[in-house]
């Protein structure tokens, strides 16, 4: 079992920046891959960003690229994700995730349907 605790989050302005962190606990094995969702009121959840267990490799949704950059201390096993120029649209409730499905590709860890592990969330709102 794995367990996720996300922080950070908060209410700012558009233009700011503002970083969450998610702490995983749970068991000595690292999951596959860590990603972040996010899901806005009466909207479905959606990717957000992904890294590979080494964190070597990583992708991130086209609505954030240039924006948003995700992270991890494998020391710490933590994960964060680091966003930048933040826009009223970015407002959500955004969820950390676990995967123990070994993808190997593009496409990989995009789908929530990969991650077993989730987060409470924490709740990030931007004002225009």
């Amino acid at each position: 079992q794995v367990q996720l605790v996300e922080s950070g989050g908060g209410l700012v302005q558009a233009g700011v920046s503002l970083r969450l962190s998610c702490a995983a606990s749970g068991r000595t094995s690292s999951p596959w891959a860590m990603g972040w969702f996010r899901q806005a009121a009466g909207k479905e959840r959606e990717f957000v960003a992904a890294i590979s267990r080494g964190g070597s490799t990583t992708s991130g949704a086209d609505s954030v690229k240039g924006r948003f950059t995700i992270s991890k201390d494998n020391a710490k096993n933590t994960v964060y994700l680091q966003m930048s120029s933040l826009k009223p649209e970015d407002t959500a409730v955004y969820y950390c995730a676990a995967s123990d499905i070994h993808c190997v590709g593009y496409g990989c860890y995009k789908g929530a349907g990969e991650y077993g592990y989730w987060g409470q969330g924490t709740q990030v709102t931007v004002s225009s």
